[in-house]
């Protein structure tokens, strides 16, 4: 798929700037929102709609927020590959809405490292949903758009403003992505070697 329009997104982000001004262009734009915890409490503070993520699995926020979004109906929607019938067949059959472009940024680790919190404190910020939803957007990006941080937000503005999001600037966020995983996932691993129990 060369040209994405984007009629469904999820948002789930730990820096909120910028969060409101880019929902409320998705929203004027006719793009379904799906949001998590703080992040759709901010949406839906500006009075903006916008569905519950735990509206969309039926089930609620388990183990004090550490299981949110791992849940087919999330993931499900971001993986299929919608050139694909029988993708979109599963889809059909399992009542599964797909997405067209998640928004996330990441736990921040750095700022818990900084504060040398104990290291059972510490690994409670390490974000697991958040890579995971990340990492299956970029691997299909052929399908799906990305956007790992708010510095992107205006980018994909002005890229919506044509009929959709091209499938080069689509796998250029999707190369930045793995990149951000990566990094988080090395910072994680020098700390935890780096500090005892």
């Amino acid at each position: 798929m060369d040209l994405l329009p984007v009629k469904r997104a999820l948002l789930s982000v730990t820096d909120k700037s910028g969060l409101v001004d880019f929902a409320r262009f998705l929203v004027d734009n006719g793009v379904e929102l799906v949001s998590t915890g703080g992040t759709k409490k901010k949406i839906a503070e500006a009075g903006l709609p916008v569905t519950s993520v735990s509206d969309v699995t039926e089930f609620p926020e388990i183990l004090g927020g550490r299981v949110k979004t791992l849940h087919p109906r999330i993931h499900g929607g971001i993986l299929a590959d919608k050139d694909d019938p029988s993708h979109m067949q599963t889809l059909s059959e399992l009542d599964i809405a797909p997405f067209d472009l998640i928004c996330v940024n990441l736990y921040d680790f750095a700022k818990a490292a900084e504060q040398e919190l104990p290291l059972k404190d510490a690994v409670e910020q390490i974000d697991i949903g958040g890579p995971c939803m990340l990492r299956a957007s970029a691997k299909n990006y052929h399908s799906i758009a990305v956007v790992p941080g708010p510095e992107y937000y205006e980018r994909i503005m002005e890229e919506l403003k044509g009929n959709g999001l091209t499938l080069g600037f689509r796998k250029e966020m999707a190369a930045r992505t793995f990149e951000l995983t990566s990094r988080y996932d090395g910072m994680i691993s020098q700390y935890l070697a780096s500090h005892e129990e």
